[in-house]
C-alpha cells in the first residue's frame, strides 16, 4: 500500500512538472526600436548680401557736364547689385549743396560722392561725412587734403594746357580774345585759368584780353557776356573758355554774325554738344573729360571702399585733345552712349 502511494505521488509530481513546462511563458514587452535620428537642421539660408546706399550730390544739373556725369553715374550704378545711387541737384548753390551733404549724413548713407560747387565751401561738410564714418569721395573737382576721403578726378591744368599749346600756333598775332571762367575757388576753374596764363598768355604778350568774366560754367551767363563784348569790340579773334558749356554759349551769341565767322573757340569737357560744334567747324578744340570714364572709375572706387578692399583711393582719368582731325571718334563715343542720336 505504501508502495502504491509512493508511485501515485511520483506520478502527480511528474504531471505537475509537465504542466509547468507547457504553461505559456509571460512575454516580455518588446523593446522599442531606437527612434530614428532627427534629421539635421537645414542649413541656415545665407544672409542677404548688403546693398549699400550711395548719395551722389551733383553741382548743378543745368550745367551740361554735370548733367552728363550724373546720368553716367546712374547708368554705371545699374551694373552693380550691391549699390543703389540717389542723385541730388546742388543747383550751383553752396548753401543747397551743403544742406544736401548734411541730409545725406543724417540719413546714414553708406557713401557720399560730392561734385563740389566751390571746394572750400564744401570742405567742412565733406569732413563731417568722413567723421561720421561715411565713405566720402570728391570728384570734378577733388577737394584735396581731407584725411580719410578719396577722390576721382582729371588734371585740370593738363586739360587746359593741351588747348593752350594748340592755340599758340592758331591765334593770330595781335589778337583780341575773351576769357570765360568758372566759379572762383573751384579747383578746376582756378587750375585751368592758371594753365592758360602759363601756357599761352605768358608766351604770347601780343595777345590782348578785351573781356574776361566769371560765367560759373553756365551757358546763358556766357552768352550774355559775349553779347556785351561783341557790342564793344568789332574784332574778337578767340574765345578761351574754361569749359565747353560756356564756349557754346559764347558761340551762340555770334551765330550768323559775319564779322565773327572765323572766331576760334577753345573749351574743356568733350561734351556731345562741343563735339558737334567742332564737326560743324564752329568750335576749334576741347579736351575730353569723359563723364563715362569718371562714372566708371567712381563706381569701381566706391565698390572697393565699401567692401573694404581699399581704404583710400585718389586717381585721375586722361584728357585727350579733340579737334576736327579726330572728332569723329568722339561723336561715335557719344552715339554709342545715346548722347547723340
Amino acid at each position: 500500500m505504501k508502495k502504491t502511494l509512493s508511485v501515485i505521488l511520483a506520478l502527480m509530481m511528474l504531471v505537475g512538472a509537465l504542466s509547468a513546462c507547457a504553461a505559456p511563458q509571460k512575454e516580455e514587452p518588446a523593446q522599442e526600436a531606437p527612434a530614428a535620428a532627427a534629421p539635421a537642421q537645414e542649413e541656415a539660408a545665407p544672409a542677404e548680401a548688403k546693398v549699400y546706399r550711395v548719395a551722389y550730390i551733383a553741382r548743378a544739373q543745368a550745367d551740361s557736364f554735370a548733367a552728363w556725369l550724373a546720368n553716367s553715374i546712374v547708368e554705371e550704378a545699374a551694373k552693380y547689385d550691391n549699390m543703389t545711387v540717389d542723385v541730388f541737384d546742388g543747383q550751383a548753390s553752396d548753401d543747397k549743396e551743403n544742406s544736401l551733404i548734411e541730409n545725406a549724413i543724417t540719413n546714414k548713407y553708406d557713401a557720399i560722392v560730392i561734385q563740389p560747387n566751390n571746394g572750400e565751401a564744401q570742405r567742412p561738410y565733406a569732413e563731417k561725412a568722413v567723421a561720421a564714418g561715411i565713405v566720402t569721395i570728391t570728384t570734378n573737382a577733388r577737394i584735396s587734403g581731407i584725411q580719410g576721403a578719396s577722390s576721382v578726378d582729371a588734371d585740370p591744368y593738363a586739360q587746359a594746357a593741351v588747348n593752350a599749346q594748340l592755340a599758340l600756333t592758331q591765334v593770330p598775332q595781335g589778337a583780341n580774345v575773351v576769357v570765360l571762367n568758372g566759379p572762383p575757388g573751384n579747383f578746376h576753374a582756378d587750375e585751368r585759368r592758371k594753365s592758360w596764363q602759363a601756357e599761352f598768355f605768358d608766351k604770347r604778350p601780343d595777345v590782348t584780353i578785351v573781356g574776361e568774366e566769371i560765367a560759373n560754367w553756365n551757358k546763358d551767363e556766357a552768352m550774355n557776356a559775349m553779347e556785351t563784348w561783341i557790342q564793344a569790340n568789332d574784332k574778337i579773334d578767340a574765345i578761351i573758355s574754361m569749359n565747353d558749356n560756356m564756349a557754346a554759349g559764347a558761340l551762340e551769341a555770334v551765330k550768323d554774325k559775319a564779322a565773327f565767322a572765323n572766331i576760334l573757340a577753345y573749351g574743356v569737357d568733350g561734351t556731345a554738344e562741343a563735339c558737334l560744334l567742332i564737326k560743324e567747324g564752329r568750335m576749334t578744340s576741347t579736351s575730353l573729360q569723359s563723364a563715362y570714364d569718371l562714372a566708371s572709375t567712381i563706381l569701381t572706387t566706391l565698390n572697393k571702399l565699401l567692401t573694404g578692399e581699399e581704404t583710400q583711393i585718389d586717381t585721375d582719368i586722361d584728357c585727350p585733345l579733340i579737334t576736327k582731325d579726330n572728332v569723329d571718334q568722339y561723336i561715335e563715343m557719344h552715339k554709342k552712349a545715346g548722347a547723340i542720336k
